[in-house]
């Protein structure tokens, strides 16, 4: 499911951009150039969505961009040429799957004969036991290959 929320895009004076989520209680990431600020958006925004989840939290509704004060972010201090709003989308599962998703160390026994026999045949026992507990929850191995 697509989750889309509306960013202010800042670019600073000293190079680079900040990018801010007012819906997100005022989330921040930043980058080098417009494409790193975008890209860091995109992770910040799964992150921060993926966190919710896990806490069992609903997402925030998103405000319409034509609804977002530019200015809500703004200080004295401030030290930034331009700014813009845009929107910022990101599949939170399928994000999650390609970058949150850390391999985990399992335990398990096997007969020392199955042991033997595969160790003979060098097989790789990570691979034969994802591939099983994903034939076994219906995961499919090849979309999660495309994304």
């Amino acid at each position: 499911m697509l989750s889309v929320y509306p960013a202010i895009f800042y670019e600073n004076k000293n190079g680079g951009y900040s990018v801010i989520f007012p819906d997100l209680n005022h989330l921040a990431s930043c980058g080098d150039n417009l494409n790193d600020a975008m890209s860091m958006a995109i992770d910040c925004l799964a992150g921060y969505l993926y966190d919710e989840k896990l806490d069992g939290k609903k997402f925030p509704v998103a405000t319409s961009v034509k609804d977002i004060d530019i200015h809500c972010e703004d200080d004295e201090d401030d030290d930034y040429i331009s700014s813009f709003v845009n929107m910022v989308s990101v599949d939170v599962e399928e994000y999650a799957k390609l970058h949150f998703n850390k391999a985990v160390k399992k335990t398990l026994t096997i007969p020392k004969w199955l042991n033997d026999m595969a160790l003979n045949k060098n097989v790789n026992f990570s691979k034969i036991l994802q591939n099983a507990l994903m034939e076994e929850l219906g995961v499919d191995a090849a979309q999660l290959n495309k994304s």
